[in-house]
């Protein structure tokens, strides 16, 4: 009974610019990470150091991305990568401890952690976070949606006082299937494979 009226507590302190910015957010995040799947292409820049490009398929806690510099696949247990400038090499990564994407690994994120606002923008509906006290990793996250669909446009990240900007195109929810996310072993059967679990 004392976590429902927490629960109640917190919800009542949210204003109604709190309350819209968390169900526009949830409604777009759903839209990409729902267990219907999604698609979308990516164009990421970490403060102009590091650059990269690619497409990527979701579903739950499956993915497949084909990147710039290498691609992956992630069957919820297991992460295949092949590495664009070592061909020939398949690793293998443990899908909840995979040490093959330096990056995205830093880009953990729990929605309970932030604060949240929206605005009006010129392109769309800006949603802010800003981390809670406390909060490691992401410090705050611009997410430009489109008005109407809430489907995501761009997204800065900041990590420490690091900015990235992850551009999005090519957004498709839903029609994804299993059977494009497996990794196809038959295609990479002359391959040597280090395993790295």
């Amino acid at each position: 009974m004392l976590l429902v009226s927490a629960t109640n507590a917190v919800v009542a302190d949210d204003t109604a610019n709190e309350r819209q910015a968390k169900r526009i957010f949830n409604q777009a995040y759903q839209q990409v990470f729902g267990e219907q799947g999604a698609t979308l292409r990516y164009d990421v820049n970490i403060t102009g150091v590091y650059k990269t490009y690619g497409q990527i398929w979701y579903k739950g806690k499956k993915s497949k991305f084909v990147d710039a510099k290498m691609n992956s696949w992630n069957d919820g247990t297991t992460v295949y990568t092949i590495k664009r400038k070592k061909k020939d090499v398949v690793e293998i990564h443990d899908a909840k401890n995979n040490k093959s994407d330096k990056y995205s690994s830093k880009f953990k994120f729990e929605p309970e952690n932030f604060d949240y606002s929206i605005a009006n923008d010129e392109e769309g509906l800006m949603i802010t976070l800003k981390a809670k006290k406390g909060t490691k990793g992401i410090k705050e996250v611009h997410a430009l949606v489109e008005r109407k669909t809430y489907h995501p446009i761009r997204v800065r990240i900041k990590i420490a006082f690091i900015w990235t900007t992850i551009k999005i195109s090519e957004f498709r929810s839903g029609g994804i299937t299993d059977e494009m996310l497996r990794f196809p072993a038959e295609k990479y059967k002359n391959c040597k494979y280090i395993d790295k679990r």
